[in-house]
């Protein structure tokens, strides 16, 4: 699922930043969502909300990743050429 997708499916609001050197995904499940665990398999972000799983796919070119949750909302900054 692209984040396109997952973000028109299931209701959350999302942003992607562009800089010079790297890219930031943003998502926000909600501030009352701060028990939320975020893990990256292969090319695919997997987050687990309560009893939710939520799964998109990096966008293709997307080199290091790292990601955190705070206060309901997923950052993650991307490195490489997208």
């Amino acid at each position: 699922m692209t984040l396109e997708q997952f973000t028109r499916d299931e209701g959350q609001v999302a942003r992607q930043y562009q800089y010079d050197e790297c890219a930031v995904l943003a998502v926000d499940f909600g501030a009352s969502e701060t028990e939320a665990s975020v893990d990256l398999v292969d090319d695919t972000v997997i987050v687990v909300v309560d009893d939710e799983q939520y799964e998109f796919d990096l966008p293709d070119g997307a080199g290091d990743a790292h990601m955190f949750m705070k206060n309901g909302v997923l950052t993650v900054e991307l490195e490489g050429d997208l």
